[in-house]
């Protein structure tokens, strides 16, 4: 038995005044009651306890120590129920790390109903086009389009598969043609995302057949959001997941080229240190983007 059942089971005999209803109170049989009284006292090497026929008393010692353990047992009992407090409310300081173009899209807009729903959850963004380490950086969660974490630590929550696209605006391509294989790439001015897998090189497959490109960028970018933005001012053709272009490619701002060709697919998933008990703001968070998600049907928008 530990020291905490010892100190529970003391609690009991001073305010019971028998050790057998205090042995129930605790779950324990009257003699390992009693051997634990016996272990606590030796260890102390102090009389707690005085014994008569008819009831329990404490020694003078065993007054004072019961005093200290009760209100040790308060602190702890206030403790247990801080924490099922948090676990039933969220509440507390969430941070969420993602590439810029995902928290514009699918974490600010999100945020006044979050706030509305959980208003003791602080969100803190942290933007960033590089993988963050979760775990060493204390980060909650995160969002990024990576099909496996080599941490076995991390959980990964699926939400949407999607394409990459070829895009550029009507007037570039008014300018320059409009490319009809992979091959036309290289008459053309590539705007390139400098993370990206080998960002130098397309893989393209169509009708079972794979051929691979070497491109030329003639713009390179670590975000998203100005190969978009280069893109719209006719810079040239870029190459991005279609979360990023989807509602340019509706407006007719983006064109897609080469659309018989298929490139590698990405999967947006949430990463998460993996725990037994979820903390219940990262939980009211997950819940929240995963339904948001289903309701707009992002996966079938994003694989048209």
């Amino acid at each position: 038995m530990d020291r905490w059942t010892e100190v529970e089971l003391f609690i009991q005999i001073a305010e019971q005044g028998s050790l057998s209803r205090a042995a129930e109170a605790v779950g324990v049989s009257n003699a390992t009651a009693s051997r634990l009284l016996a272990g606590l006292e030796e260890r102390l090497a102090a009389r707690l306890v005085q014994r008569n026929t008819r009831r329990l008393y404490l020694t003078d010692i065993g007054q004072d120590f019961y005093r200290r353990c009760k209100a040790i047992a308060g602190d702890m009992a206030e403790a247990e129920a801080a924490v099922n407090a948090a676990s039933v409310n969220p509440s507390g300081t969430l941070t969420v790390t993602a590439s810029l173009s995902c928290c514009l899209e699918h974490v600010v807009p999100l945020l006044p109903e979050f706030h509305r729903r959980y208003p003791d959850i602080t969100v803190q963004i942290v933007a960033a086009n590089r993988y963050y380490d979760i775990i060493d950086n204390n980060v909650d969660l995160a969002i990024r389009t990576r099909e496996y974490e080599a941490d076995s630590n991390i959980t990964i929550r699926r939400l949407a598969e999607m394409r990459r696209i070829l895009a550029a605006s009507p007037e570039y391509l008014a300018r320059n043609g409009v490319p009809a294989a992979p091959e036309d790439l290289a008459d053309h001015r590539m705007l390139v995302y400098t993370y990206a897998n080998r960002p130098d090189e397309l893989r393209f497959t169509r009708r079972g057949r794979t051929q691979s490109v070497r491109i030329q960028p003639f713009l390179e970018a670590n975000d998203g959001q100005i190969l978009r933005n280069a893109a719209l001012d006719g810079l040239g053709i870029l190459i991005q997941p279609s979360y990023i272009v989807h509602d340019d490619v509706v407006a007719g701002r983006l064109v897609p080229v080469l659309g018989d060709y298929e490139l590698p697919r990405l999967m947006m998933n949430i990463a998460y240190p993996s725990r037994r008990h979820l903390p219940a703001k990262v939980r009211a968070f997950i819940d929240f983007l995963v339904e948001d998600f289903r309701k707009n049907e992002y996966e079938r928008r994003w694989l048209l």
